[in-house]
């Protein structure tokens, strides 16, 4: 196993090749289509499913509430819309049975709409906080041609909550999109992120994941035209009891576009789960693509497991490069030594260590007050962990 320690009982990891890249179901917007999932699936082979608290099996009724605090420069608009607007379901569909039970079971959608060519001063932001129960959501931002944009997506509070979010990203517009999860830890989150990228068009993801007991994201990629990038980072810290899976779709369908795709995890304790698989397809029509996926995971304490599946289909040779990388191992004896040696005590030099571990993708959210935050609740946890 590429990277892996060779002391690590306590890491589960794999690296399979043999999986398949696509949902064994057609996509559908009726949650009738989808059988209930029973764990065999390999879409939810790694899904603890009797913690999802009925989302997957139709015995989830909307009986919860969530207070939405939603803040955005002047020219943004809000509307709320019937699930017949044109612009809702166009960046994609639910693809396994709790998003489609997601789009089931809510009337309306929520658009938020940045016009053409204006360029945002301030974020758009999304605050969701569940206030207990039972929660659905469907959420289109709709990014105008040439438009620049940053979007924050924040979750806290206690929820079951399954949740469609659909990003259609104009001609030569520039996303960035901050969706963090930090959920009281007995939240469940369920969510699918479809990206509609334009022609010449460019989208940055951050996805990061700290709270929760199951959270389970699945960024989904497409190209509506040649010239289009997309990078798509995550960080995920694992805890005790915790289980987070991050499910990424690469879609290649158009000529000449770009994809990056890095994500980063820690994980502490004996019961700790986290799960990332990387799906990358380059279609026929696809020439001159460029794309590479990383995911690296450091483990921290005994017992915990993560699995790491990279895929590429290939289907076209005419490309410009493709690639992956797969590595999960505990802390590096001589980088720990090399700060020891310099005067810096033992846990001291394992929180540099992490730190430095995130460091990169930390820099990435280019949000002041949300890297704080994110690295004020990363001392919190290694304070926890390494003492």
């Amino acid at each position: 196993m590429p990277g892996a320690d060779s002391a690590g009982e306590a890491v589960a990891a794999a690296v399979e090749s043999s999986v398949v890249t696509r949902t064994s179901a057609p996509p559908s917007f009726d949650v009738a289509d989808f059988p209930v999932p029973h764990g065999r699936e390999e879409e939810w082979r790694f899904t603890p499913l009797s913690r999802l608290r009925g989302l997957h099996d139709g015995t989830a009724a909307a009986d919860g509430s969530i207070k939405v605090d939603l803040s955005a420069p002047d020219g943004v608009t809000v509307e709320t819309v019937g699930l017949d607007d044109p612009r809702v379901g166009r960046a994609g569909t639910p693809v396994d049975r709790v998003t489609a039970q997601a789009f089931s079971s809510v009337e309306k959608a929520t658009v938020v709409s940045v016009p053409r060519d204006a360029v945002l001063s301030e974020p758009v932001r999304l605050g969701l906080h569940g206030e207990g129960g039972v929660t659905y959501g469907h959420t289109v931002f709709d990014i105008g041609a040439f438009a620049e944009a940053v979007l924050v997506l924040d979750h806290t509070g206690d929820t079951a909550r399954a949740a469609n979010v659909e990003f259609l990203v104009g001609d030569g517009a520039k996303l960035t999109v901050v969706s963090v999860q930090d959920w009281d830890d007995t939240a469940v989150h369920v969510t699918q992120h479809n990206v509609l990228v334009g022609r010449d068009a460019s989208v940055k993801s951050i996805v990061v994941t700290f709270g929760g007991d199951v959270v389970r994201v699945h960024p989904r990629v497409s190209y509506a035209g040649p010239g289009g990038e997309a990078e798509l980072y995550g960080l995920y810290f694992t805890d005790e009891g915790q289980h987070h899976e991050h499910r990424l779709l690469v879609d290649h369908n158009a000529p000449n576009c770009r994809s990056n795709v890095a994500y980063k995890g820690a994980l502490q304790g004996e019961t700790a789960r986290a799960v990332w698989i990387g799906d990358v397809v380059i279609r026929v029509q696809a020439t001159g693509t460029e794309t590479y996926e990383l995911n690296r995971n450091l483990v921290l304490t005994d017992g915990a497991q993560v699995h790491s599946v990279p895929n590429l289909e290939i289907e076209t040779g005419e490309i410009q490069g493709a690639g992956h990388a797969s590595a999960t191992g505990r802390f590096e004896d001589e980088q720990l030594f090399y700060l020891m040696a310099r005067g810096i005590p033992a846990d001291e030099a394992r929180r540099l260590v992490v730190r430095g571990f995130f460091a990169e993708l930390v820099q990435q959210i280019g949000v002041a007050d949300v890297e704080e935050r994110l690295l004020a609740k990363l001392e919190a946890e290694l304070a926890e962990s390494i003492g």
